[in-house]
């Protein structure tokens, strides 16, 4: 209180002035239309300033919480389609009973880390062990083909980007079933290289590419890309064809880690034959 009544004492000139000050302002706003107005115009522009860059960031933690419900059910929609599942036979006198079982699992993640610039890139995801990841399962987005799981820790799984030169991935021609491999170039990130395509075959500006499904890590059917341009310029019996990506990773931000269930079955097996 000591401290309080000194400091009032020191700067008492100051602080009557200051109350002057407010006094003033408040009798010319009261007494004067055109000053009232415009103090209240002034106020109502710094309160809507305030409101909008408010709304602007509600605006954005909604949106992005919409976006997170709708990769949510996007995974679940794609946990029941029909590419999920491999057909079951049961049956040993009668070949038709069958059953449908599911193969596969679309775990939802948000990418935390990203590059495109480099020659082989990398992305890392939000989850990881916890949540069901493992090295080997693919990655895509709600809109097409993103990598491959590298490495995975407790909370995190890092990703071989399909910018990475280390990567090649079977893919198909959706049209006529003609099947390759995609491979990135290095060069520009919005485009793959398609090879080992007969040269017998037609292709057209805008064809689709999909994944064809002869691995153990993508389901058949995730899109790739549609078909840029065509080089049949190297002869021989294969051609490229230059494949537009249907992902912008520049953009990409949600994605879905693809759990096989059988895969460790399906690799012991190939393994055994190769051996």
């Amino acid at each position: 209180m000591r401290s309080l009544l000194h400091f009032i004492h020191t700067y008492h000139f100051i602080i009557l002035f200051i109350l002057i000050e407010f006094l003033s302002i408040a009798l010319v706003i009261q007494y004067n239309d055109y000053q009232r107005a415009a103090f209240l115009n002034s106020s109502n522009r710094l309160a809507g300033g305030v409101y909008k860059k408010f709304s602007t960031v509600n605006n954005y933690l909604s949106l992005k919480e919409k976006n997170q419900e709708l990769l949510n059910a996007l995974a679940v929609s794609k946990n029941h389609s029909f590419n999920a599942f491999k057909q079951n036979a049961i049956g040993v006198a009668d070949v038709m009973d069958s059953v449908y079982v599911q193969q596969y699992q679309f775990i939802p993640a948000n990418i935390i880390n990203n590059s495109v610039q480099k020659q082989n890139n990398y992305l890392t995801l939000n989850i990881g062990k916890k949540q069901g990841v493992d090295k080997g399962m693919a990655v895509v987005a709600p809109n097409g083909v993103v990598g491959v799981v590298k490495d995975v820790s407790a909370n995190f799984a890092s990703v071989i980007s399909l910018l990475n030169q280390n990567l090649r991935i079977s893919a198909m021609l959706k049209e006529s079933g003609y099947f390759g491999s995609i491979n990135w170039d290095g060069t520009n990130y919005r485009y793959i290289t398609f090879s080992d395509l007969p040269n017998h075959i037609t292709i057209h500006r805008g064809d689709t590419v999909i994944t064809s499904g002869y691995s153990a890590m993508f389901p058949k059917g995730e899109l790739v890309g549609v078909v840029d341009t065509v080089d049949q310029s190297q002869g021989g019996e294969f051609i490229q064809v230059r494949v537009k990506l249907a992902v912008d990773f520049k953009k990409v931000k949600n994605v879905m880690v693809v759990k096989n269930l059988f895969q460790s079955e399906q690799l012991m097996l190939e393994e055994s034959v190769h051996d």
